[in-house]
This record gives C-alpha cells, structure tokens and sequence, in this order.
C-alpha cells in the first residue's frame, strides 16, 4: 500500500522514518491517525523513538531485516530499544556517524559512503549480515539518500552513472530504476520510506513521480 503524507507539514519524511520488514522506527509526537496511517502502509509496527533527543531517525539510523547501525552519540535506551525488536546493533564510531545518509541496505547486500573507515566494513557486515560495498550514486557519496531499495526494486537519483546502475543491480539483486520525490526532489531517501509491503512518501509527490515509485518497488 502507498500512502501520500507529511510530518507536520514537512513532505521530507525519509529524514524522520526508517523501517525494514517488520518494524517502522518514527521520530516521537506524531499524531495518531498518522502512525495508524504508517503501520498500514508498510504492513509493520510502529515503534516510536528519538535517539538521544535527535529526531532525524532517517539520517542517523540505517536498517534492515537482520541488523540495525546507527550514529555513535546514541543513547542506552534508543540502543536497547533496536536491540528489542531483534536487531544486531552497531553504533558506528565513525566521522561519517549519519549511518541513514551513509549506507543503502537491504536483505541482499549493502552500499557505503566511500569514505567510511575500512576498519568499520567489517562491523557493519557482521551486524547487517550482508556483504557491504563502497561507492556512490550520481557521483554523491551520501548513498542512503540518494535512493531507496527494498527486497523487490531500488530506485534513485536521476543522473547515476551507467556503472554505478551496473554495480547497485550486483549488490541489491533488484532491477534499479530512476526518479524522483516531492516535485521533482532527486534525493529519493528524503521523501520516500519503503519495503516489500508498502510505501509512505512526502505529499507533494506527483502522479508520474508516484507511477514510477509503483513501478520501480515491484507494488504494480
């Protein structure tokens, strides 16, 4: 299921949103029709968390089925709270802590910010248990931005590269199309939140933008 919204009137909701399979991890204080609204769409339960009083939940926390990384200022309860609902976690100590722009995973495999420490591939590959990639997409290095992917498609920013496209079909196995969000917004992270079962995505999406969306992540 799709569902067009906004968080207080801010179509960026990728920023405040992360979810995986099972779960949906939102920032604290939305109302409630709107979390009854998520859990709908992405067929998971929504668990309300802010970590360590931030709550751009999308930039700092990256996830999927298996395990969770997020930035290294997170607090004990938000660490226990991931740790709850049977996620590996990794607080990633890293210059590049924004673990939600900086790494793109899914059930499959994972791409990362190319400057991330060498020494932190490894963990992030034992706590995802997936096989963890450098590289970029558009020439961007913020990768968990610049597009979105699920266990059945994978869409991103407009201009990547024909060998960029080459290298995200290898790690992800999923077809990989390109689009964008809210109008025209290439950063597809920053306004779509997704898996295999749903999407919610920023309200001022257009009707192609959204036929694409359906199209790219297999809901057609």
């Amino acid at each position: 299921m799709l569902e067009l919204m906004d968080f207080e009137r801010n179509p960026n909701i990728g920023i405040f949103c992360r979810a995986n399979e099972n779960v949906v991890f939102v920032r604290k204080g939305l109302q409630k029709r709107l979390k009854k609204r998520i859990e709908k769409a992405l067929e998971a339960k929504l668990v309300e968390i802010n970590i360590s009083n931030a709550n751009i939940i999308g930039s700092i926390l990256a996830i999927n089925s298996k395990g969770a990384v997020v930035t290294d200022f997170v607090d004990e309860e938000s660490f226990n709270v991931l740790e709850k609902h049977g996620l590996q976690v990794l607080a990633i100590e890293d210059r590049l802590n924004a673990a939600g722009n900086n790494i793109l995973v899914n059930d499959h495999g994972a791409l990362v910010h190319p400057d991330i420490k060498k020494s932190n591939l490894k963990k992030i590959e034992d706590t995802l248990d997936v096989p963890v990639y450098q590289g970029t997409i558009a020439g961007l290095k913020t990768v968990g931005m610049a597009a979105v992917v699920t266990n059945k498609g994978l869409l991103c920013h407009p201009k990547v590269e024909e060998k960029e496209r080459d290298q995200l079909e290898s790690i992800f196995d999923v077809e990989v199309m390109i689009g964008t969000v809210n109008h025209g917004m290439p950063l597809i992270g920053s306004g779509l939140v997704a898996n295999s079962k749903g999407a919610i995505i920023g309200s001022l999406t257009t009707g192609i933008e959204l036929n694409r969306i359906e199209e790219a992540l297999d809901f057609i």
